[in-house]
């Protein structure tokens, strides 16, 4: 629902999906009614259906902001490095750090996934994602500083390891943040195997 809004009129429509964001969390989305989310914000259902025009509608748009501002991180952490090593590791890093500063949408993230109705935007983030670090891995291909690999294999496998980790250590075990970004940093980059062993069993480097 397409409105022109004023500045209050935004900070009200911010605000609904704020309110709505948390209680989607907390309470789950179906149980959460648009009458939960109104009385959350203390106003009454006009004003939700000014904005929007069902409780889907809002859950979209949720989903829609947090995969934007996600990447809007991203991009900002690594606006001024020239190094494409060093911009994957700073998305991987930021991606991490916004998962564990925005818990409640990472729960949204993830529910979406499960329902049919929304997994389709969230397959929509996920190859904006790949999209997002493709270049940075060919630069870095280019650059001769990452071995040749079919690039999409490469960015799918970041993306992957930085979610799975983030999901798995900061989200449902509660791990610092850093400590988690520190291991995908390492897996993604250098991969399990240690110098020696990757020489000897992957052929990489002669010997």
């Amino acid at each position: 629902m397409a409105r022109r809004l004023t500045a209050r009129g935004q900070r009200r429509r911010q605000e609904l999906l704020e309110v709505a964001a948390r209680l989607f969390a907390t309470q789950g989305y179906h149980p959460t009614s648009v009458a939960d989310v109104v009385e959350g914000l203390g106003v009454g259902k006009g004003v939700f259906y000014w904005y929007f025009s069902s409780k889907e509608e809002l859950f979209r748009q949720i989903l829609a902001d947090a995969q934007r501002d996600l990447r809007r991180a991203q991009r900002q952490a690594i606006a001024d490095e020239p190094d494409p090593v060093r911009r994957i590791e700073g998305g991987i890093r930021a991606a991490i750090s916004w998962l564990d500063a925005n818990r409640h949408l990472f729960v949204l993230l993830e529910f979406a996934r499960t329902e049919e109705r929304f997994a389709g935007l969230i397959r929509q983030g996920e190859d904006q994602a790949v999209a997002d670090a493709l270049p940075h891995v060919k630069a870095g291909m280019d650059a001769g500083l990452i071995r040749r690999e079919d690039p999409l294999v490469v960015a799918h496998a970041i993306l992957g390891v930085t979610d799975h980790l983030a999901r798995a250590l900061v989200l449902d075990h509660g791990r610092p943040a850093d400590d988690v970004a520190d291991a995908a940093v390492a897996i993604c980059l250098g991969g399990i195997l240690d110098a020696a062993t990757a020489r000897r069993r992957l052929g990489v480097g002669g010997g």
